[in-house]
């Protein structure tokens, strides 16, 4: 694409979002609580929403929505109180959201993987003063309620319109149920400065963070995907089966159709086998990605319907070059719309012209600066300044942040003050730090190239390596470990690897089934390497770099080396180690 149709191509979806700027200016009242209301006064009879084999209108689900909002208010949750949210992916789900938005009250979207210490935590981190948990997560909230921050009277459990619920904890569904009068919504209370949403995001301090969403940020990000990369409109249906307390399915898929009057069409879980026959059955028109969902669905067996559906756009983050072509060949996407951002973060890209590879054009007030490529530390001279990177050239991506752009950062203001870096180019500046190498191309092009630090990402999630490490240590015989991520083949992201200074009492069986329960899939070492002493640096640091270096290689490391198989591990031989280069050999 040339640079005049690419300039059109960026012009024309600034345009889109633009019609909707000024619901996001200081001091609007708005939220996605009054956008429902819009939508159900708009088109009360068309489609808001589809789950499994029911359909929900825009007037049943504002409804619904102002009776679960009665339903908090009878638990006594207020405006300004946190409520978190543990539940799989669910029309419930998409309600109780909303409610809180009716009602001024922030949803902490907590991870369904997560357990043990690092739920209670996350609830902690979230200021949660309620909790509403799906049926399915019952029982790791039993296991913790000693220790959560509220009383159990705070918890309801949705059990799928189950009104005898006979667990430990009392039913929201009957709740709702007795609800029958609708809640009043006082329309000039939200302010887009609120907090909406608390997010969480792993990162090297070992537990999650819980990253602010303001409105202005959720109404926002969901007109980027609804008006800009999406373009959607009534007669749309937009696919998410990524879990809505990730911000891309928050942002992509419920923000994105309460901005624009399209369908939701939502599943559970993701599933690569249904994934098509979904999109056919909701005759979906647009869908949001990670990288590796689309590498797991190019991994099915071709099918002669692999082509057949009404999708014309696909747009998502994490998408590697290697498959970026042959995906959007096989599956016949028109268009596959590219970006890069964080939750927490000011630094949105879009690609909206299906450059392969790019992640966008860097924006204004962006900039590419030179930094230690192995710690991210901004790099700065005699003068103390800091300095940009011209075209051909990867460093830390950093934004400005201004009056109008304002970073909300995290509810641990601590957390927040370390991604701000102050005095970068002139006395008083500040950018946000996304922690993040770029690389710049020319025509203000970007790729993305790494993560910085501890941190690494793998099947879609952040993997925290001081959270891993600090896990690993409680299992018996560990008595220190060094987690990092080492590259693998064909995959996006890197897979976690643990190398263990264990004793005597070691027990690669127990150690095995240590890992599988306390850790969720994305989280687990899938690479062992077992050794008497751990290498540190002159300041008493874990020396990673020469460990990613080395990998699984058994050519070039001696300590024994172990890959998990499924829920075993095994020893890591030349057979497999080639295997695994070859991609004969699948590391999931």
């Amino acid at each position: 694409m040339s640079e005049i149709q690419t300039l059109i191509a960026e012009g024309r979806a600034l345009a889109r979002i633009g019609t909707r700027l000024p619901r996001f200016r200081p001091g609007a009242r708005w939220n996605l609580g009054r956008c429902l209301r819009e939508c159900a006064r708009r088109w009360p009879d068309h489609a808001a929403l589809l789950f499994e084999d029911r359909k929900y209108t825009w007037r049943e689900v504002d409804h619904i929505v102002d009776r679960t909002a009665h339903a908090f208010r009878r638990m006594g949750i207020e405006a300004g109180d946190s409520v978190a949210l543990l539940m799989d992916n669910r029309a419930e789900y998409v309600f109780a959201v909303l409610a809180c938005q009716r009602i001024r009250v922030r949803a902490a979207l907590i991870n369904t993987n997560v357990t043990g210490a690092a739920l209670t935590h996350a609830f902690k981190a979230g200021l949660a003063d309620f909790a509403l948990v799906g049926a399915e997560h019952e029982e790791k909230l039993i296991e913790v309620q000693a220790e959560l921050p509220f009383p159990s009277a705070c918890v309801r459990v949705q059990r799928d319109g189950e009104l005898q619920g006979g667990g430990a904890f009392d039913s929201f569904d009957e709740l709702v149920c007795a609800c029958s009068d609708g809640a009043s919504e006082d329309e000039e209370s939200p302010r887009v400065e609120d907090h909406a949403l608390y997010i969480y995001t792993s990162g090297t301090t070992g537990l999650p963070k819980a990253a602010v969403v303001s409105n202005a940020k959720l109404l926002m990000a969901g007109t980027l995907f609804g008006r800009g990369f999406f373009d959607l409109g009534p007669k749309d249906t937009v696919y998410v089966t990524l879990p809505l307390y990730h911000s891309n399915g928050m942002f992509g898929g419920l923000s994105a159709a309460l901005q624009s009057g399209a369908t939701l069409a939502l599943r559970r879980k993701f599933s690569a086998s249904q994934f098509w026959s979904d999109v056919r059955r909701y005759e979906a028109t647009a869908f949001i990605y990670i990288g590796e969902l689309l590498r797991y669905l190019l991994n099915q067996a071709p099918h002669p319907k692999d082509g057949h559906h009404r999708v014309r756009v696909a747009a998502g983050n994490g998408l590697r070059p290697d498959i970026w072509e042959e995906f959007k060949e096989r599956f016949q996407i028109p268009e596959i719309r590219e970006f890069y951002g964080a939750t927490e973060g000011i630094a949105a890209i879009g690609n909206f012209t299906g450059k392969v590879g790019m992640v966008g054009r860097m924006q204004p007030g962006q900039v590419i600066a030179r930094c230690d490529p192995l710690t991210g530390e901004l790099w700065r001279g005699d003068d103390g300044r800091g300095e940009a990177l011209e075209a051909g050239n990867t460093g830390l991506l950093i934004a400005k942040i201004t009056g109008a752009i304002k970073f909300d950062g995290y509810v641990d203001e601590a957390a927040s003050r370390k991604k701000v870096l102050a005095d970068v180019f002139e006395a008083g500046d500040q950018y946000f730090d996304t922690g993040d190498l770029l690389e710049l191309h020319d025509g203000r092009w970007l790729s993305f190239a790494d993560r910085i630090g501890d941190t690494f990402r793998w099947k879609g999630e952040n993997v925290s390596t001081n959270e891993v490490a600090e896990i690993l240590n409680g299992a018996t015989g560990v008595l220190e470990s060094n987690v990092y991520g080492v590259a693998i083949p064909g995959a996006d992201g890197k897979a976690g690897m643990a190398s263990l200074n264990v004793d005597e009492s070691f027990d690669l069986e127990k150690f095995q089934t240590w890992v599988l329960a306390k850790l969720p899939g994305y989280m687990r070492p899938y690479f062992l390497r077992l050794q008497e002493d751990m290498r540190i640096t002159g300041t008493f640091k874990h020396q990673k770099t020469d460990y990613r270096k080395e990998g699984y290689d058994p050519s070039k490391v001696t300590d024994p080396l172990f890959y998990l198989d499924g829920d075993k591990y095994v020893p890591v031989d030349a057979t497999l180690f080639e295997g695994i280069q070859s991609r004969t050999v699948s590391v999931r």
